[in-house]
C-alpha cells in the first residue's frame, strides 16, 4: 500500500484522446483508475513507476489513461462563477486586470435592480474597484463598458482559455496529452 499520503492521480482521456475537461483536468484518484483498468474500461497510456501489491498482483499505478467508449462532451457549459472568469481571461472587463480568482467578482452589465437577469450574456468579470465604481448604473450612465460583448461560451472555447492556465503540478507523463503548447516551452 502507499504510505505517507502520496497522491498519484492518473490524467483521464476521452477515447479520442484529449482530456475529458481542462478545469478542472479531468483526474482520477490512483484507486479509481486501477479499478477502471481490471474492469476494462480504460486503456493505460504511462504508468508511474510506484507498484501497488494485492495479495496475488503487482500493479504499476497508471498516469495517463483513455477511455474505451467515447463520451460526448457538453456543447453548452454550465454558467458558474469560475466558468465566467474563465471566459473572460480573468480578466476584469472594465480596467483589463488579470486578478487571482479571490480578487474578482462579477457584474451584471445591466443591473438585477434595473431588471437584469443573470445570464452569459449579462455577466462580465470585474475587479472590486470597478465592480463598486459602477454600481448599480448602466454602462452608459458611468461611461463604462465591458472590453467584450458578454456571450455564452462553446465548451471548446472554454477548454481553449483553459490551456492557459495549466494546474501547479504536470506529470512529466502528462505533457504529451495536454495541448498547452505554448506553456510548456516557456
Amino acid at each position: 500500500m502507499l504510505h505517507g499520503g502520496q497522491h498519484y492521480p492518473a490524467l483521464v482521456l476521452n477515447a479520442d484522446f484529449r482530456p475529458l475537461s481542462y478545469f478542472p483536468l479531468s483526474l482520477w484518484s490512483w484507486q479509481d483508475a486501477v479499478k477502471a483498468v481490471f474492469l476494462d474500461r480504460v486503456s493505460v497510456l504511462n504508468e508511474y513507476d510506484t507498484v501497488v501489491h494485492s495479495p496475488s498482483q503487482a500493479i504499476r499505478l497508471p498516469s495517463v489513461i483513455a477511455l474505451k467508449d467515447y463520451i460526448p462532451t457538453a456543447r453548452r457549459p454550465a454558467f458558474t462563477r469560475f466558468n465566467v472568469f474563465l471566459r473572460d481571461n480573468f480578466s476584469c472587463q472594465y480596467c483589463l486586470d488579470r486578478l487571482p480568482t479571490h480578487d474578482l467578482t462579477f457584474d451584471h452589465v445591466i443591473p438585477r435592480s434595473r431588471g437584469g437577469r443573470t445570464t452569459w450574456e449579462n455577466v462580465v468579470t470585474a475587479c472590486g474597484t470597478c465592480n463598486l465604481l459602477k454600481g448599480s448604473r448602466l454602462p452608459r450612465e458611468c461611461r463604462m463598458f465591458p472590453r467584450r460583448t458578454p456571450a455564452q461560451p462553446t465548451t471548446w472555447e472554454l477548454q481553449d482559455n483553459g490551456r492557459a492556465f495549466p494546474p501547479n503540478y504536470l506529470h512529466e507523463s502528462w505533457r504529451d496529452y495536454l495541448y498547452w503548447d505554448s506553456v510548456l516551452e516557456s
